[in-house]
């Protein structure tokens, strides 16, 4: 299969996480893209879905989909997004597509997160994938600087302004042994968002797209 035929396979495995008569979260993405084609078969057994992007947002009205406010919404059963990468004990990274501040927040109001991905996404140790950093503007160098003390390369994401009016840094260069604790770390850093490693709100679940068909991971 095609990496872009394993995604509409696990967007579709995805459906069977949905709880019905709830509120879906929903994450960002071109995984999520086939995840939204595919919740369409059941708009009218939901109550409807929070949304982590502008992007996912359209998407779903497109299908007829109601998005409800986040802050309108106490508790999400489920919430389903992909990852740039994720380990075998379910931490991520996360934020190729910007969206990861607004990703966090409907993740720490999920009970669960289903990642749904492709089997190259797995890995053993986080970190090849340039870690996203989501900054306020006039942050960006110190953020850039400090990283540099760690070992790392942060490059900005040129022309992105995420949907929050903030600006993203790219580091390379690191390996991300303890999750938890550097993800602490780098958010008590002043200027700094969201870092775009989820180990507090780490997968419960993947849905693992592969050759094989899908790979259910449980942690």
């Amino acid at each position: 299969m095609t990496q872009d035929e394993l995604k509409v396979l696990v967007g579709r495995a995805a459906l069977d996480h949905v709880v019905p008569g709830t509120v879906v979260g929903v994450g960002t993405g071109s995984t999520v893209n086939c995840f939204i084609d595919a919740l369409a078969s059941m708009k009218d057994r939901i109550a409807g879905a929070v949304s982590s992007s502008e992007k996912s947002t359209e998407r779903l009205r497109a299908h007829g989909i109601q998005v409800l406010d986040s802050n309108t919404v106490a508790s999400i059963p489920v919430y389903i997004d992909g990852a740039d990468e994720i380990d075998h004990q379910g931490n991520m990274i996360k934020g190729g597509g910007a969206a990861l501040t607004r990703e966090k927040i409907v993740a720490d109001t999920a009970e669960r997160f289903v990642c749904i991905a492709d089997e190259s996404k797995l890995v053993e140790v986080l970190g090849a994938f340039p870690l996203p950093v989501e900054v306020i503007p006039m942050a960006a160098a110190q953020v850039a600087r400090r990283f540099e003390a760690l070992g790392g390369q942060a490059r900005l994401r040129e022309g992105v302004v995420t949907d929050n009016g903030c600006h993203i840094l790219d580091v390379r260069g690191l390996r991300i042994t303890d999750p938890a604790a550097m993800e602490r770390d780098i958010n008590q850093w002043p200027g700094v968002v969201t870092v775009g490693i989820f180990a507090r709100n780490r997968a419960s679940v993947c849905l693992l797209g592969t050759a094989k068909g899908v790979r259910t991971l449980t942690f």
